[in-house]
C-alpha cells in the first residue's frame, strides 16, 4: 500500500506541475522580424474631426496685417471683444470647435472645411487662401482635446489624453499603466469611427506581432478605444466560478476517500 500511496502523490505533484505552466505570449511584439517591421513603421498624420478644438495662430511679416485673422487679437482691430468668432465654441479664446457640419468659422475667410483632414493638410488651406491677404503667411496648428479612451485588462481604464498628437498603440496601453498578467495579448480589440461611413468598425490587433508596427491601426486617432480582452484562463475562471467550486468540493471528497482507502488498507 505504501507503493500505492507514493504513485498517488507523484500524480498529485507532476498534475500541479502542469497545471503552473508558464503563460504564452506575454512579451510584446516576440514574432517575425523586429527590426525589419520597425523600419516600415510610417505615421500618417492625425484625421480631423467633429468636436475637436484646434489652436489656430496666424503670424506674417506685417503684425498689423494679421491681427483680423487672429481671433485672440480681433478685439484690437475693433470687430470683436467675445474672444471668440463665428460660432466657435472653444474653451481657450484663440481656439475653434469643429462644427456638425465639418467646419470652423474663420475670422474674414468664413466657413473653412475641415473634417478628415490632416493638419497639415488644414494648415496648406488656410495659408493657400490668407495668400489673397497676407504676404507669407504662416499658420500654426495645434490639437489641444486629443482623447482615447483604454478599457479591460489593463492598470487603469479610462479615457486618457495625450499631450502627443502621435500617438501608437503601445503608448496608449502606458498611459493606461500597461497590461496586466491575465491580460490576451494576441486579440487587443480597436474601435474606431469610419471617416467614410460614421460607424464603428472594430479590429483586433495582436500585440505578439512585430508586424503590428505596420498595422494601419498602430497610430490611433482622436477618440479610439482599446478595449483588452481577459486570457482564456481568466475567461473560464470568471465563467465557471460555480463550476470551479464544485469540482474542488469532488476533488477534496475524492482525494479524503483514497486517504480513507490508504489507510484502511494499512490496517
Amino acid at each position: 500500500m505504501k507503493k500505492y500511496a507514493a504513485v498517488f502523490h507523484i500524480l498529485f505533484i507532476a498534475l500541479f506541475l502542469i497545471s503552473c505552466k508558464p503563460k504564452k505570449n506575454i512579451v510584446y511584439m516576440s514574432n517575425d522580424n523586429f527590426q525589419q517591421e520597425v523600419s516600415q513603421a510610417k505615421y500618417a498624420g492625425l484625421h480631423l474631426q467633429e468636436g475637436d478644438r484646434l489652436q489656430i495662430l496666424v503670424s506674417a511679416f506685417d503684425e498689423i496685417a494679421v491681427r483680423p485673422f487672429n481671433i485672440a487679437t480681433m478685439n484690437r482691430t475693433g470687430n470683436t471683444t467675445s474672444g471668440t468668432s463665428g460660432g466657435n465654441t472653444g474653451s481657450s479664446p484663440s481656439e475653434y470647435t469643429i462644427n456638425s457640419d465639418g467646419t470652423i468659422i474663420f475670422p474674414v475667410l468664413g466657413a473653412v472645411y475641415c473634417k478628415g483632414m490632416t493638419k497639415q493638410q488644414l494648415k496648406e488651406d488656410l495659408e493657400s487662401r490668407l495668400k489673397r491677404y497676407l504676404t507669407d503667411p504662416m499658420v500654426t496648428i495645434t490639437l489641444t482635446n486629443f482623447n482615447i479612451s483604454v478599457l479591460g485588462e489593463v492598470k487603469s481604464p479610462g479615457q486618457k489624453t495625450s499631450s502627443t498628437e502621435k500617438l501608437n498603440i503601445f503608448q496608449a496601453i502606458a498611459l493606461a499603466g500597461d497590461l496586466t498578467y491575465d491580460a490576451n495579448r494576441t486579440n487587443v480589440k480597436l474601435i474606431r469611427t469610419s471617416e467614410a461611413t460614421g460607424k464603428d468598425e472594430t479590429v483586433s490587433l495582436d500585440l505578439s506581432e512585430a508586424s503590428i508596427v505596420n498595422s494601419p491601426y498602430y497610430y490611433l486617432q482622436q477618440n479610439d478605444i482599446l478595449y483588452v480582452e481577459p486570457d482564456r484562463n481568466k475567461q473560464v475562471a470568471v465563467n465557471n466560478d460555480s463550476a470551479t467550486d464544485k469540482w474542488i468540493r469532488y476533488g477534496g471528497i475524492a482525494l479524503g476517500l483514497v486517504t480513507l482507502i490508504i489507510s484502511l488498507t494499512r490496517k
